[in-house]
């Protein structure tokens, strides 16, 4: 982690460029050894422990992990609302954590914004987009006079898809991807160099998810927006993340660039994440062989572990031991494979083990035929004999709708049939008797 040399107590602004970290790149945020606890005593619950990264100006550092991890409680302390219980939080090399003034204090509010994971619940029913998206400008004074002010809500909601007429509405007269734009919109007004988003796809439709994206990618190419990304959804954050931090139980346990994340993934927490991405093959899926990860697999009680950066800006979690495991892992340079799939029947990995990249690609290129048309179920229903052997024949291509169609004719068919004896079968009966 970079070191800061340019801290100073009781300062009013910020300096315009952060400290420059070994790599040659500036820190926006830097957090040292955070621990934040809610309650006292015995009560006292430890959220965050001893968590410790940095955030290079112009990137997507993505925080991930599962649900009760930390990641937002850590959101909320870099803008001010958790205090901290130890260690600090510093933006651009200036303490922002603990007791500052009152104008550095407006100064973290103007400079880092948060977009909120549910855009329902972080609108204000009461009050139109106009004042939403205004109300920051309104408190730092950032318009000239009224016309500035307009101008810039407007040309702001032009920026993130909505229209002009839309600001004399209120929040719940839009869908959740069209409020999350109006979220995203009153952050984005404020310039903003760093923003917190804290899970801000989560609540939308994922035909909307990419969208929402896009947008907040714009902004960054346009305007050199910092994001710090809280997500859970690993699959997403490979895409968008310039680097990634996993945390478990509030501790970071390992840092790295997406690509070297997803390649390397030494920590076996991070690995039990991965192997967690669902497969769109439902057969590849049900083939995986899904890892666990158990903690007790860790023995701490004499090597007490550290977060240590072990090459290729790759920081991890561990004892002195598994540390030089995870060096000689990574100095291999043979990419892990942490989702293997296996055979039917088969209970361990073999020779038939696929990445699963490998396989997701594999499953987008569909067969052209596979159409599922209603003619096969209508074959099906008359000739169901043959309509069950062209169902087997389908699946076993992975011609997956046709397969559908086939059993679905069949099924019916058989069930006409059986209707049509038992008929024949009781009229038979009473004629005998």
């Amino acid at each position: 982690m970079a070191e800061v040399n340019t801290k100073k107590e009781g300062r009013s602004y910020f300096p315009e460029h952060g400290p420059i970290a070994e790599n040659g790149r500036e820190v926006l945020l830097s957090l040292k050894n955070v621990d934040i606890t809610f309650g006292k005593g015995e009560n006292a619950v430890r959220a965050v422990q001893d968590a410790s990264f940095d955030i290079y100006k112009g990137e997507t550092f993505s925080l991930v992990g599962e649900s009760g991890s930390g990641k937002t409680t850590i959101g909320r302390a870099v803008i001010r609302v958790n205090p901290l219980a130890g260690g600090e939080i510093d933006y651009k090399g200036v303490r922002i954590s603990g007791k500052i003034s009152h104008a550095l204090d407006r100064e973290v509010i103007r400079n880092i914004q948060m977009v909120f994971q549910d855009p329902a619940a972080s609108l204000n029913e009461r009050a139109t987009v106009d004042y939403i998206v205004s109300e920051g400008l309104y408190n730092f004074k950032l318009f000239k006079n009224e016309a500035d002010r307009v101008q810039k809500v407007e040309n702001m909601i032009n920026e993130v898809g909505l229209l002009p007429e839309h600001l004399t509405r209120y929040p719940h007269e839009f869908s959740g991807g069209q409020r999350q734009r109006i979220g995203i919109a009153r952050a984005m007004v404020m310039k903003p160099e760093l923003v917190v988003a804290d899970e801000p796809i989560s609540a939308l439709d994922v035909s909307i998810r990419a969208q929402v994206l896009n947008l907040m990618k714009k902004f960054q190419q346009e305007d050199n927006v910092t994001y710090l990304f809280i997500a859970h959804d690993l699959s997403v954050v490979r895409f968008i993340s310039d680097r990634i931090g996993v945390i478990y139980k509030g501790r970071i346990v390992e840092v790295a660039g997406a690509e070297e994340l997803f390649d390397y993934p030494l920590h076996p927490y991070t690995h039990s994440l991965i192997s967690a991405i669902p497969i769109p093959d439902p057969q590849l899926e049900k083939n995986k062989v899904q890892y666990i990860y158990d903690p007790s697999i860790h023995d701490y009680s004499e090597d007490k572990p550290e977060f240590v950066c072990i090459g290729h800006d790759h920081y991890i979690y561990g004892n002195k031991k598994e540390i030089e495991e995870y060096k000689a892992i990574r100095e291999k340079g043979v990419p892990l494979k942490p989702v293997q799939i296996v055979e039917d029947g088969e209970k361990t990995a073999s020779s038939q083990t696929e990445d699963f990249r490998d396989a997701d690609a594999e499953f987008l290129k569909a067969p052209v035929h596979d159409t599922g048309s209603i003619w096969y179920t209508v074959l099906s229903f008359f000739l169901p004999v043959l309509g069950i052997i062209a169902a087997l024949i389908f699946k076993r291509t992975r011609h997956y709708r046709n397969y559908r169609a086939c059993k679905k004719g069949a099924v019916m068919g058989f069930i006409t049939i059986a209707v049509i004896l038992l008929i024949f079968l009781l009229l038979l009966w009473r004629v005998v008797a």
